[in-house]
């Protein structure tokens, strides 16, 4: 259970590079996170909000994890969720958010397009490069927008 587990005050005190994430104020099984689009990487200077929901099952269960930003990738679902074998059929109570986090991150730079979620993103990221990284480049433009206008309540209004 969560209750137990060290990882806020772990992650504020040690964050990994280029993510981070805490509990929401009255929930603390669903955490807000950010993670920065890796350099050198068409996902660079991207700054992309997540939601982490865990359930009673934690740790022996995968959190649910979705991007809140908007994203073009070949292994992540229009509605935000994320095709991550870490996810899914590899999943390990060992993991914490640290390790979910910076393996979404190695995922941006590292898609998996045969296994794709997003069928258009994975054919251009193998047939087009220029214009998967056109469409990847709105998105990162778009984050920043998205980072600065968003207050806490706002996420919802982002698709209206």
């Amino acid at each position: 259970m969560l209750s137990n587990i060290k990882q806020p005050q772990q992650l504020q005190q040690d964050p990994p590079a280029g993510v981070s994430a805490a509990p929401t104020e009255n929930n603390i099984m669903i955490w807000n996170a950010v993670i920065f689009g890796p350099h050198d990487t068409p996902f660079e200077d991207g700054t992309f909000k997540l939601t982490l929901e865990f359930t009673e099952e934690y740790p022996n269960k995968p959190p649910t994890v979705k991007f809140v930003s908007k994203m073009f990738h070949p292994n992540v679902y229009a509605d935000g969720g994320i095709c991550l074998d870490i996810l899914q059929n590899r999943w390990s109570p060992t993991y914490d958010v640290a390790a979910i986090l910076t393996s979404i991150q190695s995922l941006l730079d590292e898609p998996n397009p045969n296994s794709p979620a997003n069928s258009l993103a994975a054919q251009l990221y193998q047939e087009n490069r220029r214009e998967y990284e056109k469409r990847v480049a709105a998105i990162v433009e778009q984050s920043w927008l998205n980072f600065q206008d968003e207050d806490e309540g706002e996420d919802m209004k982002k698709d209206t």
